[in-house]
């Protein structure tokens, strides 16, 4: 198989492309639609040198996986969609997604019968590309609907899991949970040590390179969260006590209504535009909660 990766600096997004050379087999995994949320612009600059890369090597897209839900940018799904005529696929823990944000949005019909993902994937399923067999691990804890997509020595972990000097993700959204998050990791530490975690972010100081993947040996030796001889109880604590220190994402109100519904934009209003909403003084939680 062949890896390309791809860093897109204003969300410190990595996006992938995999690819079975001999059969021409490609997926292109986490694509990233850069939005300027001041604005209300969006560049598709960044996701269509992904897909003019995948061509010049002769690659034909065949799926859109998604790791999760992204609350920090916005998904180009939608747009390698109609660009190559892939399928969509990511966890199935979706729909929670969807129903909680469904409420945040005042949103109707979703998901239910216009669901936009073509494959909702659960632990032990399989997507087939090429010759390549990628196994869907379940890995929740950033959120419910986290899945790793792991083929060969490879495991594209989202957020579960960042370079080892940033630790592990938040579990502060609606349906994190840092018990499960650790569970999680204890999933890929008992992959082989020479295991690839390609990871979903990465944040360089000024001057260092971002860093697209960590090999599990590395990440259980240094990584600064949840190394080796960690106890569940002292991570859960210092996780959660980090959580409520965090700002919300720049951009999860825009992305999140966007990335439930598998990368498209809200429905044109009948002056023909789509417009994102962004409740006015109120908490997510609340709104989730109906209050």
């Amino acid at each position: 198989m062949e890896i390309r990766s791809f860093h897109e600096p204003d969300s410190g997004t990595w996006t992938y492309l995999l690819a079975d050379p001999d059969s021409g087999a490609a997926a292109v995994i986490d694509p990233v639609w850069v939005y300027d949320p001041v604005s209300g612009r969006t560049d598709h600059g960044f996701i269509d040198n992904v897909l003019e890369s995948a061509a010049a090597a002769g690659w034909r897209i065949e799926w859109v996986l998604e790791t999760h839900a992204h609350a920090d940018h916005l998904s180009a799904a939608a747009r390698v969609r109609a660009a190559t005529g892939a399928r969509l696929a990511c966890g199935a823990g979706i729909t929670a997604v969807q129903e909680n944000f469904a409420r945040v949005f005042n949103f109707a019909g979703v998901p239910a019968a216009k669901q936009p993902f073509d494959r909702l994937l659960r632990e032990g399923d399989e997507v087939s590309l090429g010759k390549l067999r990628i196994a869907v691990l379940d890995t929740p804890g950033h959120t419910s609907d986290s899945i790793t997509y792991l083929v060969g020595d490879a495991a594209f972990v989202g957020d579960t899991l960042f370079a080892p000097g940033a630790g592990t993700a938040r579990c502060d959204f609606p349906g994190g949970d840092a018990g499960q998050l650790y569970d999680s990791v204890m999933k890929l530490y008992a992959l082989p040590p020479q295991t690839r975690l390609f990871l979903c972010h990465d944040y360089p100081a000024e001057g260092r390179q971002a860093v697209c993947g960590v090999t599990v040996a590395r990440s259980r030796a240094e990584n600064i969260h949840i190394r080796d001889g960690r106890e569940k109880a002292d991570f859960i604590a210092q996780r959660e006590a980090r959580d409520r220190t965090l700002a919300l994402p720049r951009l999860i109100l825009p992305a999140l209504q966007v990335n439930i519904l598998g990368g498209h934009a809200p429905a044109a209003e009948d002056n023909g535009v789509s417009y994102l909403k962004i409740p006015f003084n109120r908490t997510i939680e609340e709104l989730i909660a109906g209050d």
